[in-house]
């Protein structure tokens, strides 16, 4: 059977797709664009359904994340959504959307374009930059030498680098360990301190870089 996965706030949304859609195809569906991709690169979906006003989100930006990643490239995008304006759907089409269904959904138009999509040819990309807000563990040493183990936050990455804050005091060129945080964390590999933005009353910002990859980061 194939699989879908949908990406909506809405809870009602999710169970009237569930309702329509789950005699033909697997629904896997998520409320939350922060855990979309981590569920797109674990279950491979055939098809993505997805919203584009979410909170904290824009559709948009995550249309951009699933089109970076080489593993979620490929799946074709639905947008669903009550947007209406030219200008939005245009935005979508060039994006490489498979295509764009208004709210309420025409679900037997929906289940015929379903049936019609192919998985994309992947294109070579060059490296991108997302804001993109994706749990992530940093542990290293801070300047003192001592240990140091935080969960935080991407503010921004790429496939070789990413901006987050950090509570510990980090000297530049220092040496982190990185894991991805989705259920169980996932190691990515070393980074290396390459900037440092001290924000007052808030953690500082560093850049870091990798310079060791032994799993998938959020950018392939």
């Amino acid at each position: 059977m194939k699989r879908l996965l949908i990406v909506d706030d809405d809870e009602a949304m999710r169970r009237l797709f569930r309702l329509n859609l789950s005699a033909n195809y697997e629904i896997i569906d998520t409320a939350d664009p922060e855990q979309a991709l981590a569920l797109a690169m674990e279950h491979k979906p055939d098809a993505i359904l997805m919203d584009l006003r979410m909170p904290n989100h824009s559709g948009l930006d995550l249309c951009r994340a699933f089109g970076a990643i080489s593993k979620t490239r490929p799946i074709p995008i639905f947008v669903v959504s009550g947007e209406t304006g030219i200008e939005v759907k245009n935005s979508c089409q060039e994006m490489g959307t498979a295509g764009y269904f208004e709210k309420p959904v025409d679900f037997d138009a929906l289940r015929s374009s379903l049936a019609n999509v192919k998985k994309q040819s992947v294109i070579p990309r060059s490296e991108v930059r997302l804001q993109l807000r994706v749990a992530i563990f940093l542990c290293g040493k801070d300047i003192h030498g001592n240990e140091f183990k935080e969960t935080t936050f991407t503010e921004n990455a790429s496939i070789s680098a990413f901006l987050c804050g950090c509570a510990a005091e980090l000297q530049k060129d220092s040496i982190v360990d990185v894991y991805i945080v989705s259920g169980i964390e996932r190691y990515v590999g070393k980074a290396r301190t390459v900037r440092a933005d001290p924000r007052p009353g808030a953690s500082t910002l560093y850049a870091f870089r990798f310079i060791e990859k032994k799993g998938d980061w959020i950018l392939q």
